[in-house]
């Protein structure tokens, strides 16, 4: 039998899932669990759909065993997941190419798939500088329309500088990127509302990560297509410089400032139009080890979410890069990169 981790970790979560009585076609809470912790969830009815992050192929995707193209057979073939959530560097700036765009959607048309978000790793639009800051929004547009043109409900931005992120170095000062951010982030949401498409933001890196700075942001905006996507795991505000200026390096960073996640979670719901819920490491009853599974669905059930839940698998174990990807910045990248054994945590367990 070959297994992977991402399909162990999506069993893990079905069977988390239902203990605790929530499935995909909506089913209540299950009234039979005796802890009193979640007791008081069997009142109300939760449903909710599973997409599939991209990024959890990151491993085959970077070193060329898989392209953005392959993205919708395998995640309904290998997994029977029927929602998608695309990343940008993996079209390899191909997001422009109406005939390639083309061929993607009648792909998933095909297999009867949904669409659902691309996530945007770009220029900074809460750039500080004023000139930077709209070139960085106007590089989103094609974005929001190749978005738009595939069936998706909204792309996914950041609010900040990622080559600051992946170098260990601190965002810019709070107070002054709260009021660039807010710009930035207003232009393309106009942009977007002309195309009547959301656009929401992460809690990714550096400022983002301090929820009431980002909520702050979102109440500036005003706008009803902005919202956010909260992130299981992405509460590090500042990380450890990396050793070596590649993936290998960036991947083997440790936190060194974080914001608590429940908490964090907690505060976003009610702008939430979309769930990343992350995993990392499984221990061997199939338990998240870095993040609380059940006590982060309480929070979410709590707030009354119906929407996707997204599956993002980031056990990378190491990566090899044996062909040039469009992320952002570039420089963080290169091809060749080795070695090349174990490309992702999904390949792990192949027997």
């Amino acid at each position: 039998m070959r297994l992977t981790l991402l399909r162990i970790m999506i069993q893990s979560r079905r069977d988390f899932l239902n203990q605790l009585g929530l499935t995909a076609a909506g089913l209540s809470l299950a009234s039979a669990l005796p802890t009193p912790t979640f007791a008081d969830m069997a009142a109300k009815k939760f449903s909710f759909d599973i997409s599939l992050a991209e990024f959890s192929f990151a491993g085959e995707l970077m070193s060329g065993k898989m392209t953005n193209m392959e993205f919708p057979a395998r995640t309904k073939n290998d997994f029977g997941i029927n929602v998608l959530e695309y990343v940008s560097m993996f079209f390899n700036n191909k997001h422009t190419d109406q005939a390639y765009l083309k061929e993607l959607k009648q792909r998933t048309d095909d297999l009867g798939m949904k669409n659902n978000l691309i996530m945007v790793d770009g220029a900074n639009i809460a750039d500080l500088d004023a000139a930077k800051r709209q070139k960085a929004v106007e590089s989103h547009y094609p974005w929001v329309d190749a978005a738009k043109y595939l069936g998706c409900s909204s792309i996914r931005v950041n609010l900040g500088d990622s080559a600051k992120a992946l170098s260990g170095t601190p965002d810019d000062p709070a107070d002054e990127a709260a009021k660039t951010a807010a710009d930035g982030y207003h232009k393309l949401l106009e942009y977007a509302a002309k195309s009547k498409m959301d656009v929401i933001v992460e809690n990714h890196f550096g400022n983002t990560t301090d929820i009431d700075w980002l909520v702050g942001v979102l109440k500036q905006v005003n706008m009803p297509n902005s919202g956010l996507l909260p992130d299981f795991g992405n509460f590090c505000a500042q990380r450890s410089k990396p050793e070596t200026n590649d993936i290998k390096g960036i991947m083997g960073t440790k936190c060194v400032k974080e914001f608590d996640r429940y908490e964090g979670v907690k505060k976003m719901m009610p702008y939430a139009k979309g769930i990343s819920a992350k995993t990392h490491k499984f221990d061997a009853s199939g338990n998240e080890t870095e993040t609380d599974f059940r006590k982060m669905f309480k929070i979410i059930k709590d707030a009354g979410f119906k929407g996707y839940v997204g599956v993002e698998y980031e056990g990378v174990s190491s990566v090899c890069i044996t062909q040039p990807v469009d992320i952002y910045p570039p420089t963080m990248v290169s091809a060749q990169q080795k070695p090349c054994s174990n490309a992702s945590g999904l390949s792990l367990l192949k027997t």
